[in-house]
């Protein structure tokens, strides 16, 4: 959960131990335990918008949610096998920051996006006047998944194709999911790779505190 959220959680416990441990001196701990995050380079594009599909403007551009169930953002992000890559596509509440859907495919197909959608549906007791934002991609363009959105009466927004900026928020969730709870891991087939995911995003949403929830876990901010 990085090494500022891990003091911060243990910071009384290190100073029954240690008085003089402060944050930069836990830091260097960590450093020489080799236990500091480290960043690696993407290497799969996930996002296809060179497609026939629709393309819908970006609704969020003056909108913050102040609730749960009011945005969703979507994205997806690669995994590593050892015999080439699996999808991860993954459903955040914008509000809450909690994932509410999620699906690993070997592929970037259309299934993996209706299946984390679905998922999401289900725990939300009404969807009608939600927006949901994603990229470009021609999964979320599809006529199969715009008809499941209007179906539910979710409102569709989009980010500029090459504003990363625009869906800053997935992006960040797939950041952390790979830099914090291993999925940047190599790992030898799709079901350790499920194996993972599940694991991952369990303990994202019911144990990862968030600065932009004042330290608040997201399970907990999305149940009020």
């Amino acid at each position: 959960m990085g090494g500022k959220k891990l003091y911060g959680l243990l910071a009384k416990d290190i100073h029954d131990v240690d008085a003089t441990m402060g944050r930069d001196k836990f830091f260097d701990l960590l450093g020489r335990w080799g236990l500091l995050v480290k960043r690696k380079r993407k290497y799969a594009r996930t996002t296809q918008s060179r497609h026939r599909f629709y393309k819908y403007g970006n609704k969020l551009a003056s909108f913050k949610p102040v609730r749960p169930h009011q945005v969703w953002v979507c994205d997806i992000t690669y995994v590593r096998l050892k015999n080439g890559f699996a999808y991860l596509f993954l459903i955040t509440d914008a509000y809450s920051r909690k994932i509410v859907g999620w699906r690993m495919s070997d592929n970037l197909g259309l299934d993996g996006a209706i299946k984390s959608l679905h998922q999401a549906v289900k725990q939300c007791p009404d969807c009608s006047g939600l927006i949901h934002h994603s990229d470009r991609g021609f999964q979320y363009c599809s006529n199969e998944y715009v008809k499941r959105l209007a179906d539910q009466r979710i409102e569709i927004s989009m980010a500029e194709a090459g504003n990363c900026y625009e869906n800053a928020l997935a992006e960040r969730v797939n950041g952390i999911l790979k830099d914090e709870y291993g999925l940047d891991e190599t790992f030898a087939d799709i079901e350790e790779a499920v194996q993972a995911a599940r694991q991952g995003i369990r303990s994202y949403n019911e144990e990862r505190p968030h600065w932009s929830l004042h330290l608040q876990i997201p399970s907990m901010v999305h149940a009020n």
